[in-house]
């Protein structure tokens, strides 16, 4: 029996598929809403709350690249996700404690203040989420086939 090349999974390897589309879908409304929402309250009315305002317009930025990671899949896709739900997951944490921690530094809501408690809480789960599923959907090293 001729030797069979040995398997692997591709580099986007479902990465846009299943609950991969949900994720896309998911961050995709994110990234609209979250960006949406800054340039409202920085058009508006900026000097009430520059850093809360600023923070929601990095928070849309980081959920378009999540965005535009998930859409396009491959290596660099991957990459990008990749990228973004850590800067997501750290940004999450860190504005959710100091939105709690000194309130008077936050007069207004960012989409990560209090761990995202004016969403639901989803911008606290989404990173977890976004992660645990680009690790599954990771490529792999060439196995040899069991005979």
């Amino acid at each position: 029996m001729p030797d069979s090349p040995p398997t692997t999974r591709p580099a986007d390897a479902a990465l846009n598929t299943g609950l991969g589309r949900v994720l896309l879908f998911v961050y995709g409304v994110f990234a609209l809403s979250a960006s949406a929402r800054a340039l409202v309250q920085i058009a508006t009315h900026f000097s009430e709350a520059p850093l809360a305002y600023l923070l929601s317009a990095l928070a849309g930025l980081v959920y378009i690249a999540a965005t535009v990671g998930l859409a396009i899949g491959g290596t660099r896709g991957r990459r990008i996700a990749l990228t973004s739900c850590s800067i997501e997951l750290v940004g999450v944490l860190m504005v959710g404690t100091l939105s709690i921690a000194d309130a008077i530094a936050f007069p207004d809501d960012t989409v990560w203040s209090r761990y995202g408690s004016g969403y639901g809480y989803v911008p606290l789960v989404l990173p977890f989420i976004g992660l645990w599923w680009i690790w599954r959907h990771r490529p792999t090293r060439p196995t040899p086939d069991a005979e």
